[in-house]
């Protein structure tokens, strides 16, 4: 038995079509046969092909990952929906109205936590709203209640050198709550961390989502943290990137530990392994 057939035997949902379905009233995201290339007119023999056609649907408070090798525009498509880029050709939608820049509803955490070194841990959480004319009463309750959920209530006046990496990160993950965005973006979020400080944080992001519930848009190298956080996860082809399958993960949050080493997990996990495999040696 193969892989990809054990795994469906396990009842985990595979697809390996492409995403045709007409934009449903509950999805939050839509790519809709969406191109982007890098390189000017006068150079299009030397322009890279990042994206090709590419399209897929995300629905409201989904935790949707992404996996992909490297360079095969999984950053750009995030990018995209934050607004930070555009499509060459095609179009991404957010709530059906197509993106045309940044905007509060999204909010991004980095890999690195990218804190004001200068600033307190309150002041680093609050800054955002502050300027976005949040009153004080607001944003200092909001703050105050994110920083017990994240579980830093007695660090708010310490400052970024004063934390380790993971305590950073949540001070990253407490600035982008703090508005209550609508499409929470995660770009590679703990692959700076250690493995025990890599679980406790995927915990801590369930717990936040079943409080939050935001639409996260989660890129991740790593194969077992995709399937510890997610709803769906899509995976892509090599530059230019596509999709080469998208999975259902049906198991109910929160997860625990035994899901980890559950026989549904590893069969998903080589499935997806393979797949990305398969995608290296094309490469």
């Amino acid at each position: 038995m193969t892989a990809i057939k054990a795994a469906e035997a396990g009842g985990l949902k595979l697809n390996m079509q492409p995403d045709n379905r007409l934009i449903s009233a509950t999805s939050k995201l839509v790519f809709r046969a969406v191109c982007k290339s890098y390189g000017t007119r006068s150079a299009t023999r030397n322009a890279t092909l990042a994206l090709d056609a590419l399209d897929l649907q995300v629905g409201d408070a989904e935790i949707f990952s992404i996996l992909g090798p490297t360079g095969c525009g999984k950053s750009t498509a995030m990018n995209m929906v934050a607004g930070f880029e555009f499509p060459s050709a095609g179009s991404v939608y957010l709530d059906n109205q197509e993106i045309i820049g940044p905007g509060p509803d999204r909010a991004v955490v980095f890999q690195q936590p990218s804190l004001f070194p200068w600033l307190t841990v309150l002041d680093n959480i609050t800054l955002g709203v502050k300027c976005r004319g949040m009153p004080s009463t607001e944003y200092a309750r909001r703050a105050a209640h994110l920083l017990k959920a994240v579980e830093l209530e007695g660090f708010a006046s310490h400052y970024p050198y004063q934390l380790s990496g993971g305590m950073q990160q949540r001070v990253q993950i407490a600035r982008a709550l703090i508005a209550e965005p609508k499409v929470l973006l995660m770009d590679e979020p703990f692959g700076a961390l250690d493995s025990q400080t890599r679980l406790l944080m995927q915990k801590l992001v369930l717990r936040l989502w079943s409080e939050y519930r935001p639409t996260i848009i989660f890129i991740t190298h790593d194969v077992a943290e995709a399937i510890f956080v997610s709803d769906r996860i899509f995976v892509m082809t090599r530059r230019p990137g596509r999709k080469k399958m998208a999975v259902e993960i049906s198991e109910s949050k929160p997860r625990t530990d035994s899901f980890i080493s559950s026989s549904k997990f590893v069969d998903l996990q080589r499935v997806l392994l393979g797949a990305l495999q398969e995608e290296v040696q094309r490469t």
